[in-house]
């Protein structure tokens, strides 16, 4: 016995020709309306308004572009490292906040590191006509950007610059953010300060590592090798790290570490080991609740909403019509004392 199969009918979805013919209207009547033009009769724009919200007819913006004689589809692209990050989820957010105020949506995207998915996704955004594209690079060589550039596809990069392109950056300066809490802890009477770094390939990840070493020639400490460890990227291997140089025989008196995920990492050891009154630590990057903590973290904080904003506002200045010689921008850290940094060596 077999049973008798039910398939379900498909809907489809209503076109500006459904709702031309259910208004009684012609084409074009129902995209001036649509595109919210004054000169259309009102009784005329009831009908095609009514008749689209009985068809629940959706505007396809893509095909609307191509039809605009600017050729704008009132969408930027925002891709970052991560956009589940703090960090990336606030620049997110910032320009969010100035594309909302001029009725543009913004498509998002994580990297995740990938140069491959960077190049996925930039095709993508392209191929949706996005009008500019706000981007924290994971890739090295973005001359494969240049066509898109020329074709008038405006790109800002953040958080890192780019490479082998000319193009705006919005940066933080992470080399002098990193010397001045290297040197605040040097000044509190640390010679043995552990560093915790990101991926070496990340230019920001080498900025922070260069501020640390500057910090210790000016102090005249020599670096020992042992204390240094690169290539961190999650919170769980900055735990496992700090568990293993705090076992060792010459352990530092304090850590520097060199992005929000690997503090935290560091903060769960220390407090693991009793170790969060004792041994000082500094973080680049604030995270939520840090000066909850027991000690509160010091850290070194980006501006990381003037960074989104002023990423933004310099992408709409491009689409509005702006080609001037590309801007590079450097928003200013701040050290912020809460606790962790300012406690002293105890040998």
């Amino acid at each position: 016995m077999t049973e008798k199969m039910t398939t379900r009918p498909v809907l489809l979805r209503a076109t500006m020709k459904d709702v031309a013919a259910l208004a009684r209207v012609s084409l074009k009547t129902v995209s001036r309306v649509i595109n919210n033009e004054p000169t259309v009769n009102t009784e005329l724009a009831a009908r095609v308004r009514q008749a689209a919200e009985q068809l629940r007819y959706q505007p396809n913006f893509g095909a609307s572009a191509l039809r605009r004689s600017d050729g704008r589809s009132s969408t930027i692209g925002v891709l970052l490292e991560d956009l589940s990050n703090p960090f990336s989820a606030t620049i997110y957010r910032a320009v969010e906040e100035v594309a909302t105020k001029r009725s543009v949506s913004v498509l998002g995207g994580s990297l995740d590191e990938s140069s491959v998915r960077e190049h996925e996704l930039t095709t993508s955004l392209s191929r949706h006509r996005v009008d500019g594209v706000i981007i924290a690079p994971a890739s090295h060589d973005h001359q494969y950007l240049r066509q898109e550039q020329e074709a008038g596809i405006p790109f800002v990069f953040v958080d890192r610059p780019p490479s082998l392109l000319k193009a705006d950056q919005v940066l933080s300066d992470s080399r002098e953010g990193t010397q001045a809490a290297v040197r605040h802890l040097i000044d509190v009477g640390h010679r043995r300060i552990g560093y915790l770094g990101d991926a070496t390939t990340i230019s920001t990840a080498q900025e922070r590592h260069l501020g640390y070493l500057d910090a210790l020639k000016d102090a005249g400490i020599p670096v020992d090798p042992a204390l240094v460890v690169q290539d961190l990227r999650t919170i769980d291997s900055a735990h496992a790290t700090v568990l293993r140089i705090l076992r060792s025989k010459k352990p530092p008196t304090a850590f520097f570490t060199g992005q929000n995920l690997l503090t935290m990492g560091a903060v769960r050891a220390l407090r693991e080991t009793g170790s969060q009154d004792k041994i000082a630590l500094v973080g680049f990057d604030d995270f939520l609740m840090a000066d909850l903590l027991q000690p509160a973290v010091t850290v070194v904080a980006q501006d990381v909403v003037a960074i989104g904003r002023e990423a933004a506002r310099i992408l709409f200045e491009r689409i509005d019509g702006d080609r001037s010689e590309p801007r590079h921008v450097v928003i200013t850290t701040q050290l912020i004392q809460r606790g962790s940094g300012e406690i002293p060596p105890t040998s």
